[in-house]
């Protein structure tokens, strides 16, 4: 299951220990990537945030994975479940 998670930095929340998570988020997804959890991410140009893309094996591995990222408290998170767009194969769908 793949998931796409777009979370921004919640500013209002601007303390000693969100600073220390934002410094904290890097490492996290680098071993995400490592475990071929994560499968690409991004910083979110002009946003305090960022973009990444999960790939696990179940809904409940992907909550437990985003709850355990440094800067879970203190973020918003918009999450989109992503499905693969198939072509269907010649004579399909007609």
């Amino acid at each position: 299951m793949k998931f796409l998670v777009l979370w921004r930095i919640e500013l209002s929340l601007l303390s000693r220990e969100m600073a220390q998570a934002v410094g904290r988020m890097s490492d996290y997804g680098a071993a995400l990537e490592d475990e071929g959890k994560l499968i690409a991410r991004y910083h979110v140009v002009g946003a305090h945030g960022g973009a990444w893309i999960y790939d696990v094996e179940s809904h409940e591995r992907f909550e437990q994975l985003l709850a355990r990222a440094p800067i879970f408290n203190f973020a918003r998170y918009e999450i989109y479940p992503l499905a693969e767009m198939v072509r269907p194969a010649p004579g399909e769908g007609r």
